[in-house]
């Protein structure tokens, strides 16, 4: 038991190092508020979408709708329902995908085919469930200026108080592993985190860094894409959009448990060694405090944590459209995040959307050489990464 104590001790400690990284976040992202160069650059959406007819329409009209869009480009990636119909009669390009190539996954192919078809500098990538805002995307070109590779994380559209209350605990685990959103200072490459429902960055750079190919077997495809730029010199900000993005993931706790749980390990993208750090605080800081309370049997520690944990359900009412007490009831069902965590690490899933994808392809972890550059897969250092990591992209100021 003093085994555990201590253990529980240290935890604790990690979580209150990352929540406190709060308190020196980068301010939300917001529309800009006077027309300038960085504001009006021509923007290409792409959305890649695989039997997506249900949800596509409201991200396709506010895209469409905005004066920062040229193009919006949907890659129909072998739909089985009206997702390319649908699509062209809004009034997208619709790029007809073909199936990916040997250890691609689907979605990394489908983006890379639409960045190919864009006709603009900036790139911004949507999931068909994101429902962007009136200046999203001009506040995205201008944090271009700061970044080469932009992710923002939304407001969640949760409608019931068990959807919601697991969504919450969910969110919970990532703000306990990785801290909160927008921090000041750029993480360690190898902790970067990035949502890829949204992505903004310059097409010619990504082209030439060749990043969707590099990581064109991992499942948390976003994750990996961040850390691999950055860890080859790119600047990768994660910024707090709840502003201008809310997204419609789920339709029932069901599928937040199927759907973003299968995901939420980051498996294919963490080595062993974090892995076991991460579910260790999952499981001493949010799960073990609601355990020894339903025993009867709460330390002053658990009962820190439980404060603690409930003023974060507090706090997260910010990140969701319409709150309602299923996040605050959400600290309740951590034992139970902790244990889907779990399964996703052990039991990681390889199939989504009608696609089977092999071990391998999941367990793939961008490395890097003895001269110090990343490399594929595959282990051959990708065409436009040097020695060193770095990318041999444009210059910035050029490519505007």
């Amino acid at each position: 038991m003093r085994i555990l104590n201590t253990l529980q001790a240290a935890a604790a400690v990690a979580v209150a190092v990352r929540l406190a990284r709060g308190r020196r976040r980068l301010p939300p992202l917001a529309a800009p508020r006077t027309p300038a160069p960085t504001t009006t650059a021509r923007v290409s959406v792409v959305i890649p979408a695989r039997d997506e007819e249900e949800r596509l329409g409201p991200c396709l009209a506010a895209a469409l709708a905005d004066p920062a869009v040229t193009e919006v480009v949907v890659v129909d990636d072998e739909s089985r329902d009206g997702t390319a119909k649908l699509a062209a009669g809004l009034g997208a390009r619709v790029v007809a995908g073909t199936p990916p190539p040997e250890g691609w996954v689907g979605k990394q192919w489908a983006v890379q085919q639409g960045i190919e078809a864009a006709e603009n500098e900036v790139v911004v990538t949507l999931d068909a469930d994101a429902r962007p805002a009136p200046g999203l995307f001009g506040a995205l070109a201008a944090a271009l200026e700061e970044y080469d590779l932009v992710s923002v994380g939304p407001r969640f559209v949760c409608e019931g108080v068990a959807e919601q209350a697991l969504h919450a605990s969910f969110l919970t685990t990532l703000v306990y592993r990785f801290g909160p959103i927008g921090p000041s200072a750029p993480p360690a490459p190898h902790r970067a985190v990035a949502n890829g429902q949204c992505l903004a960055f310059r097409r010619t750079a990504m082209l030439d860094a060749d990043g969707f190919a590099r990581v064109r077997g991992n499942m948390a495809d976003d994750v990996a894409l961040a850390r691999t730029l950055a860890g080859g010199g790119w600047a990768v900000g994660f910024l707090d959009g709840g502003g201008l993005l809310e997204v419609d993931m789920h339709d029932s706790a069901g599928g937040v448990w199927r759907e973003w749980g299968r995901s939420l390990s980051l498996r294919d993208v963490t080595t062993p060694g974090w892995q076991a750090a991460d579910l260790a605080v999952v499981w001493l800081a949010a799960a073990l405090p609601v355990l020894r309370l339903a025993a009867g049997r709460p330390t002053r520690l658990d009962l820190g944590l439980l404060t603690v944990r409930f003023l974060l359900a507090g706090a997260l009412r910010g990140s969701y459209t319409r709150p309602g007490p299923g996040v605050l009831l959400s600290p309740l069902l951590d034992p139970v995040a902790a244990l889907r965590l779990t399964q996703a690490t052990l039991r990681p899933v390889r199939h989504w959307r009608g696609r089977v994808y092999p071990a391998s392809t999941t367990d793939v972890r961008p490395g890097r050489d003895r001269e110090g550059a990343f490399l594929d897969p595959d282990g051959a250092r990708p065409e436009g990464v040097t020695r060193g990591g770095r990318t041999s992209r444009p210059d910035r100021n050029a490519a505007r």
